[in-house]
């Protein structure tokens, strides 16, 4: 049996891998479904185990998450994005896979919400992923291996899915990525213990 876990997934979690046991964690989760999870991931570790689910996907949430906040105490800071990555990297099992869209710099669905906070680019995988994790300096202690990122167009047809890689569809997404179509950046990492 498989499992996959949702992050920030509102009512009801995507399963882009197929896994057999689908959950997720919302801010707002309903507690009368038994698949979710309540949690504030900018404040909260994700509520699972350690080494528990074979996959782990973002929709639109990553932007949510604040790249510094200051502590209770207010005496430092915190690094929220970090920590989230961190908590991604260890409830998934090793080889587990994420999974994430998110919008991507410098389009202007990258600002136009204003609980957009953390605003990521073409480059931002390079502080999780090998051969560098850039992200160590950081606090980052995971690791993941790349295995794409690339710009993409999120469709209703594409929204739960991961996008296809067939040549017809890399030379679309091209041509759309030559003239700032490309709303979003996909991840897709596999977890490394």
């Amino acid at each position: 049996m498989t499992s996959h876990l949702d992050l920030g997934c509102g009512g009801i979690p995507r399963n882009p891998y197929g896994q057999t046991t689908l959950y997720g964690v919302d801010i707002a989760a309903k507690p009368d479904d038994p698949r979710l999870r309540a949690a504030n991931l900018s404040l909260e570790p994700i509520p699972f185990d350690d080494n528990s689910m074979d996959s782990v996907s973002a929709y639109d949430f990553l932007e949510h998450v604040p790249r510094v906040l200051q502590t209770a105490d207010m005496r430092g800071t915190r690094l929220p994005f970090v920590e989230l990555m961190n908590e991604i990297w260890r409830v998934l099992k090793p080889q587990g896979r994420f999974y994430a869209s998110t919008p991507v710099y410098p389009h202007p669905a990258t600002f136009q919400d204003p609980t957009h906070v953390n605003f990521l680019t073409t480059g931002s995988h390079q502080y999780f992923v090998d051969p560098h994790v850039v992200g160590r300096m950081y606090g980052f202690h995971g690791r993941f291996e790349k295995l794409r990122t690339q710009l993409a167009r999120p469709t209703a047809q594409t929204l739960y899915t991961p996008p296809t890689t067939t040549w017809w569809e890399r030379y679309k997404l091209n041509h759309h990525a030559k003239r700032g179509r490309c709303t979003h950046i996909v991840w897709e990492f596999r977890a490394l213990k």
